[in-house]
């Protein structure tokens, strides 16, 4: 999308006048190795297998799927063959049910694949520890002065922002995790990942005085054991998913103020739920009414070798990195690095010393490599694709493959209303913001037979909406230009697939109406030392009815009383108001929600008031965020509205999935129903 002349909120489309020239005069900064340095295609995609299982449960006359699924350090060639291993973190079975099962540790890591309304039950250990069992610290620069988990500050000082005398270094103790299954729609509060219900390690050297679990970790350990008999301990919490809707989720660590470096060390995985009415059954070939037939793998059983599997459907999760010459990854150790202030730092002003409010890595990975190859035939294929990068918008031009063609059929949340042929409607061209997930369709039949670059056309820098080449210089085209090599060679017999455009996609019942709206504000704080320089994202609410008048801003930090509070089964409107000078992808955890619309907004940033543009009219939502999401991108001088409907009780999160935001206070909780007996910091249990 991009904000017109006449100031209203136009379509994201292709520059009509031919493809714009994609020039990039700066270098991304990175670290010690730079992006020429590293060769491109020489590296097979890697499809990731699935998860393999340790059991199957019975509760009754249900079965539920389960799993034990560690993080442990390891070494991983990302880099093409000829320079360094890296190390990194990721997650992988602990234990299999058949003893043949590979326990494969990979950054992305296999695939969890689950049944509609089949629970699965996740052991989920934090191994991050050597092979003496001493703890392991963080890989990465861990800034101990924003409001984290601390475990250094015991069970007084935990979850909290510390006060220091002088400007400290790097946390190096043990490292906390907490799993959250991102896009998991109904699960309990107890196994949403909730950032303050981390646990380290069980390490033998853990140093005294340290808290070893989060302040929320013995409330949800006793609920978990009410709810499914769970029992949880040192270094492990164990978390179950009713998968209520079919559709692409993904998992990764959501540990507090601190998801940006533990998700960049690698733990992510992509999760899919498949089935019910929604489901790929239910998808019908118009031309007859029958089932219609989608591109799948062939086989996904893990004893069939990978030379036998013929992946017609193949999960891609791109990320952007850095890496040193080592092969180490590289992540920016000073406030230095983003904008150039040396200091002084906290205490001495209102600036964290490491803490940079975005990061934009050199480099490009897809599922574990940079730049990999994937060998495939002139016929359809099914992407799910995740945008997994830290702060980047990906803008993915298939119209450089000529004669591709692309269709989107589905979202987050599982199918859109009716296919979006992408090839017309935007050139070929898919927006994606951080964590945001598309279910592609794209039919290689007509591209000739040779190598076709992906490229990227999002900028190397944050986004607001916009065209590139107009508004903003594209990503530099040796680099995070380019993302995918498809190596395309002649189809192997018959494509049985329906064409996309024959397509009739099970619809999405519609929510009920609206009893509340909520105004909430997207905010940015700069510093008062440092005139221009961010200090902290924030998330605020906004007094009044923005829609009628000026309403005024208030901002929220994590620390505050929860202020978003739906009553259990009711259905609401959440606007954002976005005052800040860029786009940010905002995830709501617990549910799924529709998206509304948006509309320009005027802002005041001395009386802090936002109000709806008197005079302009709604933009209806894009296609391709029809039925539904669990993130949206909220654009700068817009209000985003979304409707969701809450139906479990519990304490949960909403926040921006640009990493670096969410870890310094653009993350709020909320509460869905009144606070339980035994909370912290609700009433005594009985």
């Amino acid at each position: 999308m991009k904000l017109t002349s006449a100031g209203t909120l136009g379509l994201f489309l292709p520059n009509p006048f031919g493809s714009p020239t994609l020039v990039r005069t700066v270098a991304i900064p990175g670290g010690t190795l730079t992006p020429s340095q590293v060769a491109k295609y020489r590296t097979a995609l890697l499809v990731p297998p699935p998860m393999p299982k340790a059991g199957t449960k019975r509760i009754g006359s249900s079965a539920v799927d389960y799993y034990e699924i560690a993080v442990r350090q390891f070494s991983q060639q990302i880099l093409p063959p000829g320079l360094p291993a890296t190390t990194v973190w990721g997650y992988g079975p602990a234990k299999t049910k058949d003893p043949r099962a590979p326990r494969i540790f990979n950054a992305p890591s296999l695939t969890i694949e689950a049944g509609w309304r089949r629970p699965v039950r996740v052991k989920w250990i934090n191994e991050l520890t050597d092979r003496s069992g001493n703890f392991l610290p963080h890989l990465l620069p861990v800034d101990p002065t924003l409001h984290w988990a601390n475990p250094g500050g015991g069970a007084a000082g935990r979850d909290a922002r510390p006060a220091f005398d002088s400007t400290p270094g790097r946390y190096q103790g043990p490292v906390p995790l907490v799993t959250h299954v991102h896009g998991a729609a109904g699960v309990g509060d107890e196994s949403d990942g909730y950032p303050e219900a981390w646990y380290l390690p069980k390490a033998r050297n853990i140093p005294a005085g340290y808290a070893t679990k989060g302040t929320w970790y013995d409330f949800f350990a006793r609920k978990a054991a009410r709810s499914f008999g769970s029992t949880w301990g040192p270094g492990y919490a164990t978390f179950q998913y009713p998968n209520t809707e079919a559709g692409t989720k993904w998992y990764h660590d959501h540990t507090l103020g601190m998801t940006r470096v533990n998700v960049y060390a690698g733990p992510a995985g992509f999760y899919i739920v498949r089935g019910g009415p929604q489901g790929d059954n239910a998808v019908r070939d118009t031309r007859n009414w029958r089932r219609a037939t989608l591109p799948n793998t062939e086989s996904s059983e893990f004893e069939k070798s990978a030379q036998n599997r013929k992946p017609y459907e193949i999960p891609i999760a791109i990320q952007d990195r850095s890496f040193n010459s080592d092969g180490g990854l590289f992540y920016p150790e000073s406030r230095e690095f983003f904008d150039g202030v040396t200091g002084p730092f906290i205490p001495g002003s209102d600036l964290s010393p490491i803490w940079n409010p975005e990061f934009f890595g050199n480099t490009l990975t897809v599922n574990g490599n940079t730049w990999p190859f994937l060998d495939i035939e002139q016929r359809r294929y099914r992407l799910r694709l995740l945008d997994g990068c830290q702060s980047r918008f990906l803008i993915l031009d298939f119209a450089s493959i000529p004669g591709v063609e692309v269709w989107q059929i589905g979202n987050e949340g599982g199918f859109l209303d009716q296919p979006v042929d992408l090839t017309t409607r935007t050139g070929g061209r898919l927006l994606m913001g951080p964590a945001e997930r598309a279910d592609l369709i794209v039919d290689f039949t007509n591209v000739a037979l040779g190598n076709h670059v992906l490229r990227n056309l999002g900028p190397d820098e944050p986004f607001g909406g916009g065209q590139p080449g107009v508004d903003f210089d594209a990503a530099d085209p040796d680099g995070t230009g380019q993302v995918l090599e498809f190596r395309v060679g002649a189809r192997h017999g018959y494509d049985p697939t329906t064409p996309p455009r024959f397509l009739r996609l099970p619809a999405q019942a519609a929510l009920p109406a609206a009893t509340v709206t909520r105004p909430l504000a997207l905010l940015e704080e700069t510093s008062t030392t440092f005139p221009g320089s961010p200090s902290a994202a924030l998330l605020g609410t906004v007094a009044g009815n923005p829609n009628l008048a000026a309403g005024v801003w208030a901002k929220r930090m994590w620390v505050d009383e929860v202020s978003e509070n739906p009553a259990v089964g009711s259905t609401e409107v959440w606007e954002f108001y976005n005052a800040t000078a860029d786009a940010h992808p905002v995830h709501v955890h617990e549910v799924l929600f529709e998206v509304l619309d948006r509309q320009r907004i005027t802002i005041d940033e001395v009386t802090q008031q936002v109000q709806v543009q008197p005079g302009s009219v709604p933009t209806p939502r894009e296609p391709g965020e029809s039925g539904l999401k669990d993130t949206v991108i909220a654009y700068p001088q817009h209000v985003t509205r979304i409707k969701a409907r809450f139906l479990k009780a519990g304490q949960y999160v909403w926040h921006c999935h640009i990493l670096e935001h969410e870890d310094n206070e653009m993350m709020r909780p909320y509460r869905i129903g009144p606070k339980k007996p035994g909370q912290p910091g609700g009433p005594a249990a009985s």
